[in-house]
């Protein structure tokens, strides 16, 4: 994630977020969390993509999985130091092309802020730095279109279809998808779709 006005917000707004949702009741998540991780072998390597302010890599790190942690935000990475103690390094997508020998890769509705051109390049990217077979979790809200939220963030969005295609497409089979309704820091409600998929 490039874009610096969506960068300038999440300065702004990351205690706020991490108020939100880091340290609130994120259970109707938890099949999705289950979901993924019970798929994975005992102290599995897992990439938590655009971790925000850490609490899903503080479960993951709980569960005994050897965690990494990536995000563009810097003042997100702090607050998973101070909040979780996961170290993150601040970096955007385009770092995992250095990165492989993962089991699993976490990316929970981080990879809505790449434009749509840039997506496909992506999930090459989490395909190459998987291990065979390793599991792929995406979030990602629907839609047919890009632009920013009310608070300027830039989000791009996908039909479930769209995104089953993208990842076939980077080498993926989809094996799970869950849809829901959530409300985000910009207060309206949105469909979204979960993907487990594996490599």
């Amino acid at each position: 994630m490039s874009d610096r006005q969506t960068l300038e917000v999440y300065a702004q707004a990351a205690q706020a977020y991490a108020d939100g949702f880091a340290r609130s009741d994120d259970r109707f998540h938890d099949p999705d969390f289950e979901a993924f991780t019970s798929l994975l072998p005992a102290a599995a390597g897992v990439l938590d993509l655009g971790c925000g302010p850490g609490h899903w890599a503080a479960r993951f790190k709980a569960q005994g999985f050897e965690v990494s942690a990536m995000d563009a935000s810097a003042e997100m990475a702090e607050l998973a130091k101070s909040d979780f103690g996961i170290e993150v390094e601040v970096a955007e997508f385009e770092a995992l092309e250095s990165k492989s020998g993962f089991d699993g890769i976490w990316a929970n509705f981080s990879l809505l802020h790449a434009p749509r051109a840039d997506l496909p390049g992506h999930l090459t990217r989490i395909h190459r730095a998987l291990n065979p077979g390793g599991i792929f979790h995406i979030g990602m809200k629907l839609g047919d279109s890009e632009g920013r939220d009310k608070l300027g963030r830039f989000y791009a969005y996908y039909s479930e279809d769209e995104l089953k295609n993208l990842l076939q497409n980077a080498g993926f089979t989809v094996t799970r998808s869950r849809r829901g309704n959530g409300q985000g820091l910009a207060g309206g409600m949105e469909t979204y779709v979960i993907l487990t998929a594996h490599g």
